[in-house]
């Protein structure tokens, strides 16, 4: 892993990030070992992993760097001035990949057709409210404003979409960044210098992002 270069990572959503164009078919070969978490073409089955099929590669980009940064020590995410992302799971998968090769990765992902998932009923209207208009009352922001009214996200931005994505996987996202806003260091902090994910989750309740995430998994 130290002989990466991981190199000068970037904001979530707001700067640039490695210049290699991603080659989508060189990228289906390198991310054949995916398949075992997050399925076949990147949809994945198991509520735990992360659908990956149809997500912007701007953002898959910076998800994975971040994910190789989170596995340098201290030091060595200062020197790089990465964003790192601790992701247990993850560990050894990204440790001889370089920037074209996380590209090509990202453009195979980004070009497969999305699953879709189901809401629970008795979460939907709650969930819509969130989703389309925030919590005023809390200051959190709609979702809707940065990852779209339809959950396809923004991909010259980098932000994610969300449309269709396990619940569980949205839920569990939402708490570690609630977690990292409270100070927990094994939260998740990887949304840049603006804060805007930690920021939005601090406010939520459990019960509110049940509601959102489910929403989100039977938006498409």
């Amino acid at each position: 892993m130290k002989k990466l270069l991981v190199g000068a990572l970037v904001s979530f959503g707001l700067a640039g990030w490695a210049s290699a164009d991603g080659d989508a078919a060189a990228g289906q070969s390198k991310a054949a070992a995916c398949v075992a978490c997050h399925g076949q073409g990147g949809n994945s089955t198991v509520p735990s992993f992360p659908k990956l099929a149809g997500q912007n590669e701007r953002y898959l980009v910076k998800q994975m760097q971040d994910i190789q940064c989170g596995f340098l020590s201290a030091d060595e995410q200062k020197a790089s001035k990465c964003s790192g992302r601790s992701v247990a799971q993850m560990a050894g998968q990204l440790d001889n990949f370089n920037d074209q090769d996380l590209a090509d990765i990202a453009a195979y992902f980004a070009a497969q057709p999305a699953s879709g998932g189901q809401a629970k009923a008795e979460l939907v209207a709650k969930g819509a409210e969130i989703y389309a208009a925030g919590i005023r009352s809390k200051g959190v922001a709609a979702c809707a404003g940065c990852h779209s009214p339809t959950g396809k996200g923004n991909a010259p931005a980098g932000f994610p979409r969300l449309s269709g994505q396990h619940a569980d996987y949205v839920a569990a996202q939402l708490k570690a960044f609630r977690a990292a806003a409270d100070g927990d260091h094994n939260g998740r902090s990887n949304d840049g210098d603006t804060q805007m994910m930690r920021a939005n989750a601090y406010p939520l309740s459990d019960n509110e992002i049940e509601a959102v995430a489910s929403y989100i998994s039977g938006l498409y």
